[in-house]
């Protein structure tokens, strides 16, 4: 089994040369990141203990929209990182500039846009954003989607634009919604399985449930993504620096998946890494999944 995580943020320490937007701090808080700096080392290191192939940096929000160490990171482990870059979605023209250069960039495999923050939630419905979904489909960019109150609008841009691949984070939940009342945002989700371009991320699930690890009360939410989904669109991600502060590690949400939840081996080939691979056109290298599978086998 290859396995890829489908979401992890790595930032450098907040310096004067390196400014977080204002209000930053407060959100990572709210959201229960560690605040402390996540560089490729420690990130590398974790992913080797666990057995994890690959993973794909969606630079953190509150460093704005820079994806300079992303870059670095990518650069310096060949291989391990793909990149989910960031663009100004208020600025057209920057924008633009940026999704040719992105489409020439190998470490670039798409982009990731997001509508839920005070300042872009309505970026999806009063054209702010409509300049992205015709350029993207044009270039091939896949993109990830943080948008939990917009799933008709999402489905609506995915019927206009077929050959535009599209990524819902997070099972489309809403902040801080947990156990039972995830219900309906995951529905929601679900439901847009009849637009074959929309996938999603089964990401960050301890977060989304305050029972115990392994968290069995919302199984039954993910098992209803992957149902009607397919496993082929659904992928396993952790958004880890949620995780590590409450006492969780990589081998854990890997271990939620193949030892507690009641998924097929056929089912876990995809939605641990193969499926966000064909969906981001990201080579598997054989010698590679070889690898992957004597390491699952020796944990």
């Amino acid at each position: 089994m290859f396995i890829v995580d489908s979401q992890i943020h790595l930032w450098k320490e907040e310096t004067p040369d390196r400014p977080w937007v204002p209000g930053a701090r407060e959100r990572i808080r709210l959201n229960g990141h560690r605040e402390e700096a996540f560089l490729a080392e420690e990130a590398i290191g974790l992913m080797d203990e666990a057995g994890v192939n690959r993973a794909l940096i969606l630079p953190p929000s509150w460093e704005g929209d820079r994806i300079d160490y992303a870059l670095e990171a990518a650069e310096a482990n060949p291989g391990r990182f793909g990149i989910m870059g960031r663009i100004p979605q208020n600025d057209q023209e920057e924008g633009e500039r940026l999704l040719h250069e992105y489409a020439e960039n190998p470490h670039i495999l798409g982009t990731r846009l997001t509508f839920h923050r005070p300042q872009d939630r309505n970026w999806m419905i009063d054209g702010t954003n409509d300049w992205y979904w015709p350029i993207a489909e044009k270039l091939g960019i896949p993109t990830m989607v943080h948008a939990p109150i917009w799933k008709r609008e999402l489905g609506q841009i995915a019927e206009k634009h077929p050959d535009l691949k599209l990524i819902i984070d997070h099972m489309g939940i809403m902040a801080r919604c947990v156990d039972d009342a995830i219900g309906y945002w995951v529905q929601e989700t679900a439901d847009l399985h009849v637009y074959p371009n929309i996938s999603v991320k089964v990401s960050a699930i301890p977060g989304y449930s305050t029972a115990p690890f392994p968290n069995l009360n919302i199984e039954k939410y993910v098992r209803e993504v992957v149902d009607k989904m397919g496993p082929e669109r659904a992928h396993w991600g952790t958004d880890i620096t949620r995780l590590l502060g409450h006492g969780l590690t990589w081998t854990d949400t890997i271990e939620q998946f193949t030892k507690y939840f009641s998924f097929s081996a056929e089912e876990l080939e995809w939605i641990m890494g193969k499926g966000i691979c064909k969906v981001l056109d990201w080579d598997i290298p054989e010698t590679a999944a070889v690898g992957a599978g004597a390491q699952t086998q020796n944990a």
